[in-house]
């Protein structure tokens, strides 16, 4: 009975999803306010348009309330719901062949796909110029570019929410990171041989 002296902000999130499965009717909605935020990330950073991205993650909200009873509890929760929004961004992307073009402005979106340029002006362009260039990678190396270069998962993780071995996320992480190289590559030579951070060569090590 411990639990029912909680707060609901300490309640874990498997408590708040049996609590959901079981009839309380406020438990879904805490548990989605809780993680809405990198939902959101990732269903944007997959689609990169934001009502693609609102409709995809409005379905997952819809799949994970439906489905929650069918939870195993074998993996956390943020991870079965990011699953449950990134086979909604495939849904859409299958439907409608969505193709991401919109910037969103933040750096740490691509980062890890292109080269930090030093003249902040430059940072729309970059940005709209990677997603330009997600939008050519197949959807599978995509969202795994997602995952783990945007959104920090392990490769072990990544491999729990796509429900695939680690081995095909790194497959997936190389060849889509590859494929985005020739696409980018004017950006890391624009600058000429300081165009990163002053470091010649073109690039921070890897």
């Amino acid at each position: 009975m411990a639990s029912m002296s909680m707060s609901v902000n300490e309640v874990p999130d498997k408590e708040l999803l049996a609590r959901h499965v079981n009839g309380d009717p406020h438990a879904f909605s805490e548990l989605v306010k809780r993680h809405r935020d990198r939902m959101w990330a990732v269903a944007m950073r997959t689609l990169g348009d934001p009502e693609e991205a609102a409709d995809a993650l409005q379905d997952a909200c819809l799949s994970a309330f439906r489905a929650a009873a069918r939870f195993r509890g074998d993996a956390a929760v943020t991870t079965w719901l990011h699953r449950i929004v990134v086979n909604a961004c495939l849904d859409r992307v299958r439907r409608k062949s969505v193709r991401p073009a919109t910037p969103m402005g933040d750096d740490a979106t691509f980062d890890a796909v292109a080269p930090k340029m030093p003249d902040p002006t430059d940072a729309h362009g970059v940005a709209l110029d990677v997603h330009s260039a997600l939008a050519q990678l197949p959807f599978e190396q995509r969202a795994a570019l997602v995952l783990v270069d945007m959104m920090g998962y392990s490769v072990d993780d990544a491999a729990q929410v796509m429900e695939v071995p680690p081995g095909t996320i790194k497959s997936r992480c190389a060849r889509g990171r590859a494929r985005l190289a020739p696409l980018l590559a004017h950006h890391r030579n624009r600058k000429g041989r300081k165009n990163v951070g002053g470091v010649e060569g073109g690039g921070t090590p890897r």
